[in-house]
């Protein structure tokens, strides 16, 4: 198996059994499950960036509520910037990208120049305490297991994520798992990414997400139809997530059926 640094370009990667699928996992809420260390890294990246911020040691509810729509790291600092802007009330897609672009706008700041510090954060985290930034994190009940069985049924994965590459790299070596590859946000967006897979093989590609509206933009993205993609049932879901999902366009994905050969899956 290939492993590729996030600071490597993945130009080709290995051809793989026309028979199996290539599985393509999203990272936070399908194989991780880091809500501790979003509210950690965020609320101390918002405090770098305006001092004057009160903010509670533990996760409010309304950050753990808004989790299932925030698309990138930069979100969570926004949020746990502005926690009052936002609410208590559920937010259509709409709504949340218009109390986005309200708090940017307020504060002055840029998605990029979030994301910079929130990493930069994780950075010195990781640098102080590696042991403390990993303990933020676990894996799904079964996840690691159900990875390292995927070898014997002759299928290989790659992760998929809007994460910085370099911390999800981080996480899956901790518990000695390798994917064929690794797509941090710095390789482009998640769509972006799978053409260039679907051009490298001629295998099946499934790609296993926790949010809906990445789905349904991959479903909406000309050249993606061959993908076949899985709404996983545990992870960040909003209450209305499996409610009305196309028949052939996007499959709900149990937790015993993931722990299932790749045969019994929808």
């Amino acid at each position: 198996m290939v492993s590729v640094s996030p600071s490597t370009s993945p130009a080709l990667l290995p051809a793989l059994s026309r028979s199996a699928p290539l599985l393509v996992f999203d990272f936070d809420g399908v194989l991780v499950d880091g809500m501790a260390e979003y509210w950690w890294s965020a609320r101390r990246a918002a405090l770098r960036l305006d001092p004057s911020l009160v903010l509670p040691e533990q996760a409010p509810a309304v950050f753990v509520r808004l989790r299932p729509q925030i698309h990138k790291g930069w979100e969570m600092v926004l949020i746990a910037s502005g926690l009052d802007h936002f609410g208590f009330e559920p937010l259509s897609p709409a709504e949340y990208e218009r109390r986005l672009q309200a708090v940017l706008a307020l504060r002055g700041w840029s998605p990029l120049e979030l994301q910079q510090v929130l990493e930069q954060v994780r950075r010195e985290a990781i640098a102080s305490d590696a042991a403390a930034w990993l303990g933020r994190h676990r894996f799904f009940p079964g996840v690691e297991e159900r990875l390292r069985s995927l070898a014997a049924e002759g299928v290989s994965w790659v992760v998929l994520t809007t994460k910085g590459g370099a911390f999800a790299e981080r996480l899956l070596a901790s518990a000695g798992l390798q994917p064929l590859a690794l797509y941090g946000h710095e390789q482009g967006s998640k769509p972006e990414v799978l053409l260039r897979l679907l051009r490298q093989h001629s295998q099946p590609l499934w790609f296993l997400e926790d949010r809906r509206p990445t789905l349904e933009l991959v479903r909406a993205t000309p050249g993606l139809e061959p993908v076949r993609c899985f709404l996983v049932a545990w992870g960040y879901l909003a209450a209305s997530d499996a409610e009305g999902l196309p028949e052939r366009g996007i499959h709900w994905l149990e937790h015993d059926r993931f722990l299932a050969p790749l045969a019994q899956w929808p």
